[in-house]
């Protein structure tokens, strides 16, 4: 194989030789960069030379013949076999034709209110698919519990450990030092009037209603909602998902349920122990700052906050739990493309959770105290 050249013996003319292929076009590049190619009224251009070309050659060929006139010289190329000179001829014929299609024209930017409506849609489309999944799941647990068999045990342990037992230090930590706050915050204003022994009132009904629930299913969501979205992303993205409908598994049984089980089981035992823990912190607290004893916190604790009070905390955390587990696997399901689509799923996980975690503790509220609890 003779490679392609072109060589310019006058500088009003062209001469190209050796084989006008894809594999013999390597230096013709740079020869190109060096030909003369100031504006001259006439050019030639001989082919003679040229013993093979393909649709490659023919399109390099005519690139230079379009330098040139744009140069201002008319071009005369002489001497080409026909066959090549037909294939030239194929291929200015296609580039005439790309060149006379206009450019798209880049799309407009959307107006505010577009920009809305495309919101609202995609939250509605969300919206929809969310209660799909969360009737998907429903079926599937119910079909669990008809077939008791069914049900994936080890999974369920394995999921109370890693959203249950390993959680119970962050939640703790986190619950003593909320109860120390609510009972310093509080100690200034009952000192004002003589009215010490009340913090045993503000800390329990505030700890056992409102905050030890709700801080346990934000640092839950926030820990256990953002591990499953990012588990189930990946497996999506690794396509461990299809793999396991190919082997007739059904992903719901194997991913979602025991997830839904666990938490559903640890998140009250969790809120319990948030409750224990700001009692403690709020006791020590209004020992410190308002010269309460243990013995008469614990006195008044009893009489302030009566069981209904305590059931309401702990009624709220399985709703809590279930609004965790199903957003952060739906979310995990809706992963797609590369590594990216991981994390993004996995920050609307975290901000979905505890978003809808505070909107039904407020409902519950709304609900309490319309029926008087």
């Amino acid at each position: 194989m003779t490679p392609a050249a072109i060589a310019q013996p006058t500088p009003g003319s062209f001469v190209f030789s050796g084989d006008w292929t894809a594999r013999g076009l390597g230096g013709v590049a740079a020869e190109l960069e060096s030909a003369g190619l100031a504006g001259r009224p006439a050019a030639t251009a001989d082919g003679a030379g040229i013993t093979a070309m393909d649709s490659a050659g023919a399109w390099v060929m005519q690139q230079l013949l379009e330098r040139l006139r744009d140069a201002g010289s008319s071009v005369k190329l002489q001497g080409l076999r026909p066959e090549f000179a037909r294939l030239r001829e194929m291929v200015a014929q296609q580039l005439a034709a790309q060149a006379a299609v206009p450019a798209p024209a880049a799309p407009a930017a959307p107006s505010a209110l577009a920009r809305i409506g495309q919101g609202a849609a995609a939250a509605g489309e969300q919206g929809l698919a969310m209660l799909s999944f969360v009737g998907e799941s429903a079926l599937a647990l119910a079909g669990s519990l008809a077939h008791p068999a069914r049900i994936r045990w080890r999974p369920i342990l394995f999921n109370i450990r890693s959203a249950g037992f390993d959680a119970l230090p962050i939640v703790g930590l986190l619950s003593f030092l909320l109860g120390i706050v609510v009972a310093y915050q509080g100690a200034a204003q009952l000192r004002q009037y003589g009215a010490n022994i009340f913090v045993a009132d503000l800390v329990g009904l505030s700890m056992l209603r409102e905050f030890a629930p709700l801080i346990t299913a934000i640092i839950i969501a926030g820990r256990s909602g953002s591990a499953y979205a990012a588990q189930i992303g990946t497996m999506a993205v690794t396509e461990e998902i299809d793999a396991m409908r190919t082997l007739g598994i059904a992903p719901l049984d194997l991913l979602v349920l025991p997830k839904l089980v666990a938490l559903v089981i640890v998140l009250p035992l969790l809120t319990l122990f948030a409750d224990v823990m700001g009692v403690a912190g709020g006791m020590i607290m209004a020992r410190a700052q308002l010269g309460v004893g243990y013995g008469e916190f614990l006195d008044r604790f009893v009489k302030a906050v009566s069981t209904t009070s305590y059931l309401i905390g702990i009624g709220k955390a399985p709703v809590f739990a279930a609004i965790i587990v199903v957003v952060g696997c739906f979310q995990g399901f809706r992963t797609r493309g590369g590594a990216d689509s991981v994390g993004r799923q996995t920050t609307r996980s975290v901000v979905q959770s505890i978003f809808l975690v505070i909107v039904a503790d407020a409902l519950f509220s709304v609900v309490f105290s319309a029926l008087d609890l």
